[in-house]
């Protein structure tokens, strides 16, 4: 569903509506919208009820109402001239009216990462900060820096909501360069106290001949470098395919025997902390779990496969090991050999004179006869 759904009723009515924040943002320089969108409107609240069917009420640390429908969610903030709440960063002032398509920036500071607001609680102004490196920044070292140090001297608030962490890692996960705001949130401490799932991956070391990139954790943020499509499903395939490596235990010449298992039952306790919609979760299970069998499809038995073949996830899993592999010194043989055997089997699944495996049909057996 488009904005123009969602919106119309409320212009309709006479009620203004602006993107702000980060939805204006990504407007004003050409990015795909991320899967929640961010307005302010001129309605109160009993008018967002009345016009908007479905509406729920968040917390207002988060957005006065909410509506979510297909997957996607609009966020939205009563605006009150007697009431005005300044964003934690000027940069996040820009709005842009959804009638005439015109910008406001009032501070004039775009595009500034130190326009700090110095009475901003310091957990929003570091999440706030972390997606705009991930979606934005060009120069992350020396900007994480400045920013640890301008949070410093900010008061601690509330830990956030789980609907708040979960639109947070929605944002960082789909954004061009996840690895930024990732890393500033673990250098402020805030993964180990929020997500230790993730912080756990900085403590287990990876074979130096496989890995080069060092430890899981570093790894896992490799992966994201040679993703093609910033798609929410994979980029939390590869932030949680290896949660279960600091979990798992040795066995014989397996390092991590059974981490994928683990690991897939981890994300899972994860996701449903944070809040994700149960489809969602299942299919980051099915492919934290299954990671590892695109590497043994060529020689697996069609039994063995089969059924994850026919999954409409496999493309997502076969682009998941791509990363994998590609973040690895393996190199990429292994990727394209599986690739071929996948497309082998759909050849095979369309060819009424052949079995899925290839086998040959006696004329008996010919589909149609």
């Amino acid at each position: 569903m488009d904005h123009a759904a969602i919106f119309d009723p409320l212009i309709s009515a006479g009620y203004s509506v602006r993107l702000h924040s980060f939805s204006a943002l990504d407007s004003y320089m050409g990015l795909a919208p991320l899967p929640f969108t961010l307005a302010e409107t001129g309605a109160d609240i009993p008018a967002l009820a009345r016009l908007l069917e479905g509406l729920r009420f968040p917390g207002v640390d988060i957005a006065d109402g909410a509506v979510d429908v297909d997957g996607q969610s609009w966020y939205f903030r009563c605006v009150d001239p007697d009431d005005i709440r300044p964003p934690s960063y000027a940069l996040l002032s820009l709005s842009q009216d959804w009638t005439t398509k015109c910008f406001r920036d009032p501070h004039f500071t775009y595009p500034l990462l130190r326009g700090i607001d110095p009475g901003a609680n310091r957990c929003q102004a570091l999440m706030d900060a972390a997606l705009i490196l991930a979606r934005y920044d060009g120069h992350s070292g020396s900007i994480s820096a400045q920013i640890l140090r301008s949070l410093a001297n900010l008061s601690d608030d509330l830990p956030p909501k789980p609907e708040a962490q979960r639109l947070l890692l929605t944002g960082l996960t789909v954004s061009p360069r996840p690895d930024r705001g990732l890393e500033l949130l673990k250098a402020a401490g805030f993964i180990r106290e929020f997500w230790p799932e993730l912080a756990i991956l900085d403590d287990v070391d990876h074979a130096k001949e496989f890995h080069p990139e060092g430890n899981v954790w570093k790894h896992t943020l490799e992966t994201f470098r040679y993703r093609k499509t910033n798609d929410l499903r994979l980029s939390l395939g590869l932030l949680l395919h290896d949660v279960g490596k600091p979990l798992s235990a040795s066995a014989g010449s397996h390092r991590f025997n059974g981490h994928a298992e683990v690991g897939a039952r981890a994300a899972r306790k994860f996701l449903e902390r944070l809040g994700f919609d149960r489809t969602c979760i299942e299919d980051i299970y099915f492919l934290v779990k299954n990671h590892m069998l695109p590497a043994a499809l060529p020689r697996l038995p069609l039994v063995r496969t089969r059924e994850i073949l026919e999954s409409p996830l496999f493309p997502t899993l076969l682009e998941l090991y791509r990363c994998d592999e590609s973040s690895s010194f393996k190199g990429l043989d292994g990727y394209y050999e599986s690739s071929a055997a996948y497309q082998s089997y759909l050849k095979n699944r369309r060819n009424p004179y052949r079995f899925a495996d290839g086998k040959k049909m006696g004329k008996q057996g010919v589909r149609g006869y």
